[in-house]
């Protein structure tokens, strides 16, 4: 019996399938997210006069947050799957940044459609919902 338990003990499993999941179902979001800003900020472009000083930083912001995205998304899954603290909370801390641009497509940017005010507002629900799991799988970890 001593053999079971120890069996048992060491497979025990920290890493959160929640989170796992989220990570997944973000992925998948975050590209569409991407393809539906930028495909607004075409549209934009086209149909309202958008200076052409404020085209360049509102693309270049949303290439930056694709490229901190996909980093977000690789340090969380990796460190949730190896239940490592680090790279889940460099994961969490890059998230920080996420938000900021974030908030910039949604209240700063140009001009803000009604779109972008749904895609940015689910987009930043799903951050939120991420960290607080990220902060309580980082706790299990640490324990």
């Amino acid at each position: 019996t001593s053999l079971l338990r120890e069996i048992l003990n060491s497979s025990y499993q920290l890493s959160s399938v929640p989170l796992q999941i989220l990570f997944y179902i973000n992925g998948i979001y975050y590209i569409f997210y991407f393809l539906a800003t930028l495909a607004m900020i075409v549209y934009k472009s086209e149909v309202f006069s958008y200076p052409d000083d404020f085209l360049t930083p509102d693309l270049a912001l949303l290439f930056i947050m694709a490229i901190l995205e996909v980093l977000r998304l690789y340090l969380g899954s990796k460190g949730n799957l190896t239940e490592e603290e680090a790279p889940l909370g460099l994961s969490l801390a890059i998230t920080v940044g996420s938000v900021i641009l974030s908030v910039y497509f949604l209240v700063w940017q140009t001009y803000v459609l009604k779109a972008d005010v749904i895609l940015n507002a689910l987009l930043l629900f799903t951050y939120g919902l991420e960290s607080v799991l990220k902060v309580v799988a980082i706790a299990a970890f640490v324990s």
